[in-house]
Parts: structure tokens; C-alpha cells; sequence
């Protein structure tokens, strides 16, 4: 039977931080962005962690 494969385009989106935690970039940044106050656009920039909710299906995307 073949290798698994991990999902290429979740691979280029989501990092793993030194704990095993999954890092991800926040949403709502694109576009749109006159409207957005300037410390709301900033907390855009930081990266955040996956939920521990979605974090299992995550892995299974990323074949941990």
C-alpha cells in the first residue's frame, strides 16, 4: 500500500511551534481594510493556534 500524503496547500498554511502546538495566520486581512481600526489590523498581523477543537483534523491533514 502506498504512503499517506499530507495535504500540500495545509502544509504552506499551517507550522508547528516547538511544543507540537499548530500555528496559524488570522483571518480578515486581505481586503477591506479602510474600515478596520488600526489596533484591530495589528492583531491581524500576529499568528495565533489552532483550536483544540480543529487541532486533530489539522494533524490528519499534516500527517503527524
Amino acid at each position: 500500500m502506498p504512503k499517506m500524503k499530507s495535504n500540500r496547500s495545509a502544509r504552506k498554511r499551517f507550522s508547528f511551534t516547538s511544543q507540537g502546538n499548530i500555528r496559524r495566520a488570522h483571518a480578515y486581512k486581505r481586503h477591506k481594510l479602510a474600515i478596520k481600526t488600526r489596533k484591530r489590523k495589528r492583531g491581524l498581523r500576529q499568528s495565533t493556534l489552532v483550536s483544540a477543537a480543529d487541532s486533530r483534523r489539522m494533524k490528519r491533514l499534516l500527517l503527524v
